[in-house]
């Protein structure tokens, strides 16, 4: 039987590489304009802001308000979500009698957070408490018996999981064998059976009724850490020093949200919103460290971009390299008389004994990381793709399986991401070990909405050691013996996939629109949709009789990015396309006008704005 494994898409996938435009379908979500003008009329909100709120299933002025506003009033009681009260009981007795604690997180940025979170929040209310997360190269995802064991030896004698657990059934029958107690917080798929452990917190847990089953890893705890401080004061309001704890966790549980690639709705985006005011008015003292080192701090706003694209991937390179305790170090990191870290505009670089040195060089430390990951990253990428251009063939094959000897299996999720972006096909990557006599470990993307990966694989599931994830990601181990087996079974199960169901690969256009009517008022209006992300993302749009400015420019190291001035009849707008280099030659040669695709951005300089076309996808029109 296929136990869970743990794999997802993760923030720093999100830059697809080298796309092959044209490869997806484009469609232009159509609207009802009497729908559009009547919520215009009944809200007063910009005719933009209408359509794309129209494009997103809102329909009327009651839904506009609860999709635009973000208040925290809008959190529902930390309370209600489902085990946290018990949960609660049980921490706090603990507490009360000194019993030593360990928060068991997880190795990307949501574990990681989500870790950080219940570490400061237990360490406020004066308990007995360590972290631990396990080796990503070593370990594995989740709860293992052998560390649980370790753990019990040196004295714990409670384990708090985040981001993990619930499919741990043996492992939480071991803590049971060894008297230590569990408590495991999770918002992963629940199979069927649940572990044996004295409290579980989680949205979806069964027989619950709780109306918003999408919090992510750091999102679960932030709600039970919430829950702690309310209990401990015995009412809602909490202590200042609590209340101020509680809002720097709104910042990590921003991180963590985003970085997972949950939808961007209901409480998430309340998180997010007010988790990104708090990076940049009162970070944690590691993170502002973190955001400095990647300047970060420089940036007037912060957006949900900068997450997913500088302060989560930093975080995820230490756990894809192993080190992922480090990230939980620098975002818990305290004074050495335990003070709290002081606001951020009052913070000296070194001063009452704060660890400013320790947090800047752990920051420092990572974001180097960060770099290692990028380079080993590009070795595998470059040698899965040069495997992908001579053995796959796009009109027949219906995904790709890809191997390779020493393959880091940290980065072989990402570049799985990245191929699957670009061929808009299933891609599965295998690290095969040196030696040949380890198993060869795996992990996949959908690449294409309404692929179900995680079902292929159960169709597949002899040949597997071991498989786990979701529809669009999902982690695999497999015999090397079985590869070539397993390829073909796998490439009919997404074969039958695309057969049975209505998938096509599409490339979702909210609107159509002319250049000239992007002015920097028109897109401050479309970034009252903020935050973007998953189930809300930035919004799509199209343009016709598009001609370049000049000739666009490779930019980035090796000419990984793409830039140029495009025009329609009037002012020339910058356009980038993040690793689209590979376009700069074809783009060139084009004489006449195209249709593009893009995200429009505004870009905030040195105290200077102005709009920018982000480009996704483009073609030659036809005459």
């Amino acid at each position: 039987m296929a136990t869970s494994t743990k794999s997802r898409q993760g923030a720093d996938a999100a830059q697809p590489a080298e796309l092959s435009h044209g490869a997806r379908h484009w469609r232009i979500t159509p609207h009802d304009a009497p729908v559009v003008q009547r919520l215009i009329e009944a809200s007063g909100l910009p005719p933009i802001v209408a359509q794309l709120l129209v494009s997103r299933g809102v329909y009327d002025q009651d839904g506009a308000a609860a999709f635009l506003e973000t208040k925290l009033t809008n959190l529902r009681d930390p309370m209600s979500l489902p085990g946290v009260a018990k949960a609660v009981e049980r921490i706090l007795a603990a507490i009360d009698t000194s019993t030593p604690i360990v928060v068991y997180g997880d190795y990307d940025a949501d574990g990681m957070t989500g870790a950080a979170i219940l570490v400061n929040g237990l360490r406020l209310l004066r308990a007995d408490v360590s972290y631990h997360v396990p080796n990503r190269l070593e370990e594995g995802y989740g709860l293992n018996r052998e560390a649980i064991e370790k753990l019990a030896a040196r004295g714990k004698r409670l384990i708090i999981s985040v981001d993990c657990g619930i499919a741990s059934i043996q492992c939480a029958t071991r803590c049971r064998e060894l008297g230590v107690s569990l408590i495991v917080t999770d918002h992963h798929t629940i199979g069927d059976e649940l572990p044996d452990a004295d409290a579980i917190v989680h949205p979806r847990l069964p027989g619950s009724t709780y109306p918003f089953g999408e919090l992510c890893g750091a999102g679960v705890a932030f709600k039970l850490a919430w829950a702690l401080c309310q209990t401990k004061c015995g009412q809602k309001k909490v202590t200042p020093e609590m209340k101020s704890f509680l809002m720097q966790a709104l910042s990590l549980a921003a991180i963590g949200t985003v970085a997972d690639v949950v939808p961007l709705l209901d409480e998430n985006r309340v998180l997010v919103s007010h988790g990104l005011r708090m990076l940049r008015r009162d970070p944690p003292l590691g993170l502002a460290e973190l955001m400095r080192c990647a300047k970060l701090d420089c940036d007037a706003e912060l957006t949900t971009e900068s997450i997913a694209f500088t302060i989560a991937p930093r975080l995820n390179a230490a756990g894809r390299l192993g080190q992922a305790q480090l990230g939980i170090e620098l975002m818990t990191i305290r004074g050495e008389d335990g003070v709290q870290i002081p606001p951020v505009e009052s913070r000296p670089r070194d001063s009452g004994g704060v660890s400013y040195e320790r947090a800047g060089s752990l920051a420092e430390y990572i974001h180097g990381l960060n770099a290692t990951r990028d380079k080993l990253q590009r070795s595998v990428q470059v040698a899965a793709g040069k495997q992908a251009r001579a053995d796959f063939d796009p009109e027949h094959d219906a995904a790709l399986v890809l191997a390779g000897v020493g393959w880091h299996a940290g980065v072989i999720g990402v570049v799985a991401g990245r191929l699957a972006d670009q061929y808009a096909k299933p891609v599965i990557i295998l690290s095969l070990d040196s030696s040949g006599k380890a198993d060869a470990v795996g992990s996949g993307r959908a690449g294409v909405p309404g692929v179900d990966l995680h079902a292929a694989l159960a169709e597949c599931e002899d040949r597997l050691v071991r498989y786990g994830g979701h529809k669009a990601a999902a982690g695999l181990t497999i015999r090397e013996s079985q590869i070539e087996a397993f390829r073909g079974d796998f490439c009919e199960a997404i074969a039958r996939q695309w057969t049975d169901g209505d998938i096509n690969p599409m490339l979702r256009i909210d609107a159509e629109s002319s250049l000239a009517g992007l002015t920097l008022g028109t897109v401050k209006q479309i970034e009252m949709l903020a935050p973007f992300g998953e189930g809300n993302p930035r919004p799509v749009m199209i343009s016709r009789g598009v001609y370049v400015d000049g000739s666009a420019k490779t930019m980035g190291g090796g000419g990984r990015h793409l830039t140029a001035s495009l025009h329609q009849g009037g002012k020339p707008f910058r356009a980038v396309a993040f690793g689209a280099g590979a376009w700069c030659d074809e783009l060139n040669e084009v004489d006449g006008p195209i249709e593009i695709v893009y995200k429009p951005l505004i870009n905030r300089f040195r105290g200077y704005e102005n709009v920018e076309l982000q480009l996704i996808d483009w073609r030659v029109q036809s005459l």
